[in-house]
């Protein structure tokens, strides 16, 4: 009998049934994350808001998530698995139904909170219940499967969520999601397990205020500087006194003997490694994934649906690369994954910064496409990386930190990628005789795309220099105890 069957035996713990309950539950939460971003043009119309206004259906989204995830490693010492799934099933089905009904523009807006909330629970949830429950040998395979889930999401999203819009209109979107979000709630009724075991430390008030104002102040700042602009006095404070909030914070962690976040996770240097390598690879998706289909809409004049299926195909090489990714973690460790996949990255931004209104479509599938395969080399192996040299009793402070990271660098990438862009295309129409030209306005915002992608570029030049650094288990056994 195999060591993980006997942990089985003896247990009573079932790994397989729970891991599939969180990948459906995964699935269907990162997909309405994501699918309602094609329909903001359709949104604007229909409630009589301006786009600053309609930006806060992703903004909104980021910052619930943001606040709620810092929390995550309290929660799932106070509440059980069973209990953490369900509330987080029922919060996106109470936040599907309150969108899909919604009114006025607030009420979609509450009802994509609620949402968030579900899926704030759900991602931290899910990955320090695969590190409880899966050998340190198999996690890489295992969060390939994870990866697959969190990456062919967002990528099926775009392209299903046009496909809807033309066909019926928005609402459908939401409606749509809420038969599956049912059956991920049956089926975890059925088949999820309690695998933590709860300590219940005391809450410290004062802590999780000081990560609500610092990590959600960061969240907002960066989120809203791409509209109103880096001078804005609204985005200015908002950082300062989300960076002061969190230093408090952090100094206040150390000197507690349970933090609300454990903060001694950035002892084990590859954690803190893996932490940098993941926070500058979301940086690159999320910039990507804003710049790329505002490129293929206006710079090359393509429908929502098109650009969402053009899209579709690097989304679905990730996801299914990912597990393979995993595999080749689990036999190999990082040496041959990391070091390749940020230098694929590199080559195909450095591509995607040279693309013009003349780049035709198969070419644009291509870059894209290379640069998730990039990405499938480093996202989900680093991660396993950086969790599996952490003791077990900090899996969920680490699970929590790295996924607070994820959204804190990916409004930051959002931000810098929509101000660079916008920057330069406004550079760009000074440089012509007549700016206010409509015709002008796919070349100014290619332009624009162009000078944004370095910043991808350097964030991945950046992976590359730590990839040298990042040892493989057998190089570094004290950290993998």
């Amino acid at each position: 009998m195999s060591s993980l069957a006997m942990e089985q035996s003896q247990t009573g713990i079932k790994p397989i049934p729970i891991l599939i309950a969180f990948l459906i539950a995964g699935f269907v939460g990162l997909f309405s994350e994501t699918a309602l971003n094609m329909a903001l043009g359709n949104l604007m119309i229909e409630f009589d808001v301006v786009s600053s206004t309609v930006q806060w259906i992703t903004t909104g989204y980021l910052l619930t998530m943001g606040i709620l995830i810092p929390v995550s490693a309290l929660l799932i010492q106070w509440f059980s698995t069973r209990q953490l799934f369900v509330a987080s099933l029922l919060f996106s089905i109470a936040g599907a139904i309150v969108s899909g009904m919604a009114p006025t523009f607030s009420a979609l807006l509450l009802g994509r909170v609620i949402q968030a909330i579900g899926t704030g629970l759900l991602i931290p949830l899910m990955f320090n219940t695969v590190l409880v429950i899966f050998p340190i040998h198999k996690r890489g395979t295992i969060m390939g499967l994870v990866g697959l889930v969190m990456m062919s999401a967002p990528a099926i999203g775009p392209a299903t969520a046009g496909l809807i819009i033309e066909v019926l209109s928005w609402n459908w979107i939401l409606w749509l999601l809420i038969p599956f979000l049912l059956f991920s709630l049956v089926y975890g009724l059925l088949f999820v397990q309690n695998v933590t075991t709860l300590t219940k430390p005391k809450i410290d008030v004062l802590s999780i205020l000081l990560s609500t104002i610092g990590f959600g102040g960061i969240v907002y700042g960066f989120s809203i500087a791409g509209h109103k602009g880096w001078g804005s006095a609204v985005v200015i404070s908002t950082l300062i006194i989300g960076i002061m909030s969190l230093a408090v914070f952090s100094a206040r962690q150390f000197k507690l003997d349970k933090p609300m976040l454990d903060l001694r996770t950035l002892k084990y240097p590859m954690f803190t490694l893996a932490l940098l390598s993941v926070s500058a690879t979301f940086m690159i998706i999320l910039s990507s994934m804003i710049l790329l289909p505002l490129y293929l809409q206006i710079g090359l004049g393509l429908t929502a649906l098109t650009a969402g299926l053009i899209l579709m195909p690097g989304g679905a090489l990730n996801g299914i690369l990912s597990p393979v990714a995993g595999r080749v973690y689990d036999i190999y460790g990082p040496k041959w994954l990391l070091t390749p996949g940020f230098i694929i990255m590199i080559i195909m931004l450095w591509q995607l910064s040279n693309v013009t209104t003349e780049t035709t479509i198969p070419m644009a599938i291509f870059l894209h496409s290379g640069l998730m395969i990039g990405v499938t080399f480093v996202m989900m192996p680093v991660q396993t990386h950086g969790l599996n040299a952490l003791p077990k009793n900090l899996y969920p402070d680490g699970t929590a930190l790295i996924n607070t990271l994820l959204q804190v660098s990916g409004s930051i990438g959002t931000a810098l990628a929509v101000t660079i862009m916008s920057t330069s295309q406004n550079n760009f129409l000074k440089t012509v005789a007549d700016p206010s030209d409509p015709s002008l306005v796919s070349t100014s915002l290619t332009a624009g795309v162009q000078t944004a992608f370095i910043l991808g570029i350097v964030l991945a030049v950046f992976g590359l220099v730590i990839s040298f650094f990042i040892k493989s288990p057998k190089a570094d056994k004290d950290s993998y105890k």
